[in-house]
């Protein structure tokens, strides 16, 4: 059989589908030329995260700055965390994209949101490191009927080739939405909310783990994982995730 004909069926396959369905922009959701992408307006509305930021939470700077660099509120209290990166600045363009994602069945997203995690993690993904995700309340995962992060921890260790632990964590208690409580109430919120689960332990023990989330708001739930990670013994933990608060934006979830 002629290799060209499977490739040809698959397109006009594709085409149908299309035509019955059109692709749309996974964030404004008018109508857009390839499916999982973004529109020529919401695409250059979205603020990625480059360099500089601080070397440990990976907050962006406004300039640049010569040599390690560590913010102030790094310096006043270090992360229980080794590093942590981020795509995204989470601000009124990037909201949506990622609630709809989160809370709208927008699972579609996360071929694309994989993909650019893998861009901003840097050297986090060298010499090997196990993903894990930050788990949800069993409760919470029934209602919802997905975990956002390990839809984005899959796709992640798909593209690096990494091994990921669906089970690495367990989050042992409901706790309250994180949205309207201060850093002291998020860390009190999720404090002792997670641990290392028997099969987790098995698998973070003397590996180094990248803690893969959504949004890192205060890093309060990233520390929170953090900790139980190194009581399973995780030998470091970074973190991941598609987006972050900033002093110039509002908060998240995490």
């Amino acid at each position: 059989m002629n290799a060209a004909v499977p490739s040809v069926a698959a397109a006009a396959g594709r085409a149908l589908i299309d035509l019955i369905l059109p692709p749309r922009c996974l964030s404004c959701g008018i109508p857009v030329t390839e499916p999982g992408t973004l529109c020529g307006t919401c695409w250059p509305a979205l603020t990625f995260i480059g360099a500089p930021f601080c070397d440990l939470c990976g907050v962006p700077f406004v300039f640049e700055v010569p040599g390690d660099t560590v913010c102030a509120d790094c310096l006043r209290r270090p992360p229980r965390y080794d590093r942590a990166r981020s795509v995204l600045r989470y601000d009124d363009a990037s909201r949506n994209l990622l609630l709809a994602f989160k809370h709208g069945d927008r699972t579609d997203s996360a071929p694309l949101f994989a993909r650019w995690l893998a861009n901003a993690a840097g050297d986090l993904l060298e010499d090997g490191p196990l993903l894990v995700p930050v788990p949800l309340h069993p409760s919470r995962l029934f209602a919802r009927r997905y975990n956002q992060s390990a839809l984005l921890c899959a796709g992640l260790a798909r593209i690096a080739g990494l091994d990921w632990s669906a089970d690495g964590l367990a989050r042992r208690r409901r706790t309250r939405s994180q949205g309207r409580l201060s850093p002291a109430e998020r860390r009190r919120n999720v404090g002792g909310a997670f641990a290392a689960t028997e099969a987790g332990r098995a698998t973070v023990s003397g590996r180094r783990v990248v803690l893969v989330d959504d949004v890192l708001t205060t890093g309060a739930t990233a520390e929170a994982c953090a900790t139980a990670l190194r009581r399973g013994g995780a030998d470091g933990i970074d973190v991941l995730t598609l987006a972050r608060v900033t002093a110039l934006n509002g908060a998240g979830s995490g």
